[in-house]
């Protein structure tokens, strides 16, 4: 039923120091800034960290957050439909089983039993061949990951001292290593349960979503983004499905705010913000206790 699943209001609050937290292909994996500097995280590179994790099932990860899970219906698995060099054509073939069910016996395929991330975040892979309308659109919605300030970015050249190129005893790599030096990104979520009937998601579902969220960038580090903290990861759930209170206030009230004359001077440290430990009065009772799965 829709109503087994929460609304929930979720906000990250990301610091990147010395990393580069998403890099961006069409700027020689610069990372991702607007016009006016702020460094921004993609939804599609947060989801594709916990879609890693969960493809590693003999990896630590996967066994801690599926450990234990209650109320998974019969047949549900936890696979990964988006993983890298999928063959779209075998996506294909699965759904052509299906193709023609209505919404009811859709819901029962083996196609929605399989996959955890389209039961989740919908799929980009079904648009074509004319399966428009299965699992399209996901309950769960990352928004875009924005820097309180701008953020200053640092090229080096790489060196290798073994040398790659036949007759050079060393390589390098102009410029390949772009780091921001600091920065504290906010990046909202959202969980929607009128979907839920559409995609197929169960409770469950949303459980492993909540075991993973702190894991995202710990467990997958890389020599490029070795120092990506979620320094919070708030969890409101609403008593409403309709929600018991506006999204915005309840993003505003957890937004760290620049400390100093100039908002928008890039930071140094944590300690140029002042965060929020908790909600206002006024908002916390609208809601269930607030959570920080970083401290749960």
């Amino acid at each position: 039923m829709t109503n087994e699943i929460k609304r929930v209001t979720g906000l990250l609050i990301i610091e990147a120091v010395n990393s580069n937290p998403n890099g961006n292909p069409d700027q020689e994996s610069d990372p991702r800034v607007r016009d006016n500097g702020q460094g921004e995280i993609s939804p599609v590179s947060f989801k594709r960290k916990l879609r890693d994790l969960m493809e590693m099932t003999e990896g630590p990860v996967y066994q801690t957050v599926t450990k234990s899970l209650s109320d998974v219906p019969d047949g549900y698995t936890f696979g990964i439909l988006e993983s890298r060099g999928r063959d779209r054509q075998a996506i294909s073939r699965e759904m052509g089983d299906i193709r023609n069910y209505n919404e009811g016996k859709y819901l029962q395929s083996e196609f929605v039993k399989k996959y955890w991330d389209a039961r989740l975040f919908g799929n980009t892979f079904l648009e074509d061949g004319g399966h428009k309308g299965y699992i399209k659109t996901g309950i769960v919605q990352f928004g875009m990951g924005l820097s309180i300030s701008p953020v200053i970015i640092q090229r080096h050249t790489n060196t290798n001292k073994a040398g790659v190129q036949e007759g050079k005893s060393q390589g390098m790599a102009p410029l390949a290593y772009r780091v921001v030096q600091h920065g504290v990104y906010v990046m909202p979520f959202f969980i929607n349960p009128s979907l839920a009937w559409k995609s197929g998601c169960k409770p469950c579902d949303i459980e492993l979503l909540k075991r993973l969220i702190p894991y995202a960038f710990d467990h997958t580090r890389s020599a490029i983004r070795p120092d990506v903290r979620i320094r919070h990861a708030w969890w409101m759930e609403h008593k409403d499905p309709l929600g018991s209170c506006p999204d915005f206030l309840l993003i505003d009230a957890l937004t760290p705010k620049r400390k100093g004359d100039d908002p928008m001077a890039p930071s140094e440290s944590w300690v140029d913000y002042d965060v929020p430990e908790k909600l206002p009065d006024e908002l916390e009772i609208k809601l269930p206790p607030c959570k920080d799965l970083m401290r749960v």
